[in-house]
């Protein structure tokens, strides 16, 4: 019997392509195994008609929505011009009078608040209403009311917050104690939260986008605000971060926290529709999360008879469907061991023309890397989301403060660099440095609700009127 020299080394080579072949397969999927024929890799989905829904779907926020407490009056007082002396120096159209006997409470602009001095030399000035013949202080109200402690100080405390430090490393910076610098954290949010509520409203978009992301909260055993033993580790629960910006101006439109559920994507669709502008209605991406779709059916929904297939039998129900106005667009991500494998765009209400009408202009496409590249910025500005830290809160109250915190400071007073606007002149700088040629631009003024970039001092020392004011004021 002739033996093959080659037979042995040749059966050992077949094993391994088997063995690197059967890996390889493994290693694709089953997703990748019998690609798809009629369209090509990363296009979207044929679109498919939705069929609509018998019931419209329920939504707590709107049936919880609160009318506001104050109802403004029909009419405003009548305006008060001063004809004594020269004209005023101290500009006092934003401030009101804080006592609701006065039948000026609420009004600014009307003319009947006056500036009147430094009372004691202090630091804040008085104000003096002509009306009532009362006085009170320009920081009542606010969060410099009653405190002994420099204002700067204070303002500087906050802003440190805003700029990510956790409350103890801002303690250590300005040698006070954790709980007082958390006082300062609690009372400014309050105050900001206001802030933010009062300009932010009637904005016009063409573009929104939803994401969510993970914050793990450190719930404490001993109760709120204590902390457990060093022997004890705290356990930690995950909650999640509801964001929602406008890609054009980086506005950020709401923040909110909770779990994912269909009422916290019907919370925030709710929160985003209080203040779109009337008849607004832009295009929506969002990632794979399903129950977005539902949260923006329930508040941009309508009943639609649908015709009859034949001319005997009962009436066909009305059906629960999207408005024809309504563009909505997912970008479904595919994860392998913790690892994006692969991404498709998906539209879900409209066509993929109209989707792409409303991006085209810009030359962009369905995706969600203008949320994505917020999100970072936000664990970058919080000190409780970031990955890996030591800063994690005791309870969803704590991270709560420092989102509004973050929410006001990076739409009104962060410049950010994408939306600067060259001068038209450059400017010569006190110093030797370059001229400059820039003039920075928040996303609030770049969505025009604004006209300069406020400082944290100027909101925290901004008193929001109980409603809104009229326009041109």
């Amino acid at each position: 019997m002739v033996r093959n020299p080659l037979f042995h080394e040749f059966l050992l080579l077949t094993l391994l392509w088997l063995g690197v072949h059967r890996n390889w397969r493994w290693q694709r999927g089953p997703a990748t195994t019998h690609p798809p024929v009629q369209r090509t890799k990363g296009s979207p989905k044929p679109h498919q008609p939705f069929a609509g829904l018998t019931h419209k779907p329920h939504c707590a926020a709107c049936e919880q929505d609160q009318n506001p407490v104050d109802q403004p009056p029909l009419v405003p007082p009548a305006r008060i011009v001063s004809t004594r002396g020269r004209p005023r120096a101290v500009d006092t159209h934003h401030a009101y009078w804080p006592t609701k006997t006065c039948p000026y409470y609420g009004w600014v602009g009307q003319g009947n608040i006056r500036a009147n001095g430094h009372p004691g030399s202090g630091v804040w000035r008085q104000f003096h209403c002509v009306v009532c013949e009362t006085y009170f202080l320009e920081t009542y109200g606010t969060l410099f009311y009653g405190k002994s402690r420099p204002a700067e100080r204070l303002v500087r405390a906050v802003v440190a917050l805003a700029e990510g430090l956790g409350i103890r490393a801002v303690a250590r910076v300005f040698e006070v104690d954790p709980n007082t610098v958390q006082a300062w954290l609690r009372e400014a949010a309050e105050q900001l939260e206001t802030f933010s509520h009062y300009l932010l409203h009637d904005v016009y978009v063409n573009h929104v986008q939803f994401d969510e992301l993970c914050a793990w909260i450190s719930e404490s055993k001993t109760g709120l605000g204590r902390e457990t033993a060093a022997d004890e580790p705290c356990p930690r629960s995950p909650h999640w971060v509801w964001v929602a910006i406008d890609p054009e101006s980086k506005l950020v439109l709401a923040l909110d926290l909770g779990q994912c559920t269909l009422a916290m994507a019907q919370r925030l669709v709710h929160h985003v529709g209080q203040l779109l502008a009337p008849g607004c209605i832009p295009l929506f991406l969002t990632d794979g999360f399903k129950e977005y779709a539902t949260a923006l059916l329930t508040h941009l929904g309508h009943w639609v008879l649908p015709p009859r297939r034949q001319a005997k039998g009962p009436v066909p129900k009305p059906r629960w469907m999207p408005r024809p106005e309504l563009l909505y667009a997912q970008v479904v991500k595919q994860y392998r061991r913790r690892h994006l494998v692969h991404m498709r765009p998906q539209v879900v209400f409209g066509t993929l023309a109209q989707v792409m009408h409303v991006l085209a202009p810009r030359g962009w496409h369905i995706n969600t890397a203008f949320i994505e590249r917020v999100n970072l910025t936000l664990r970058h500005h919080v000190a409780a989301v970031g990955r890996r830290v030591m800063t994690l809160c005791k309870h969803e109250a704590g991270l709560r403060l420092q989102l509004h915190l973050y929410h006001t400071y990076y739409n009104f007073c962060l410049p950010h660099v994408s939306l600067r606007r060259p001068l038209v002149r450059p400017q010569p700088t006190k110093g030797r440095g370059s001229a400059k040629r820039w003039h920075p631009c928040t996303p609030a003024m770049a969505a025009g609700l604004t006209d300069h970039v406020w400082t944290m001092r100027e909101v925290l020392l901004f008193r929001v009127p109980p409603w809104p004011q009229p326009q041109g004021r």
